[in-house]
């Protein structure tokens, strides 16, 4: 199930006001850490499943937690 990720994000360059949704899974391709995102503009889907690279203070609080789990 997703949730809304944030407020509204009016963009500038394109005229519209952006939403996005999103159901907070962090998943790996093999590469990166990323999270899916639904992107809307003027409440119209626009990007199904949008990868957004997780930050490196996330991986590393993940990489943490991971680590402390196999203990």
């Amino acid at each position: 199930m997703f949730a809304q990720s944030g407020g509204v994000t009016f963009r500038e360059d394109l005229g519209v006001e952006e939403t996005t949704e999103t159901d907070n899974i962090v998943r790996w391709d093999g590469d990166k850490l990323y999270v899916e995102h639904d992107i809307y503009h003027n409440g119209q889907l626009v990007h199904r499943k949008y990868r957004k690279n997780v930050t490196e203070a996330v991986a590393r609080a993940l990489q943490t937690l991971v680590n402390r789990a196999q203990q």
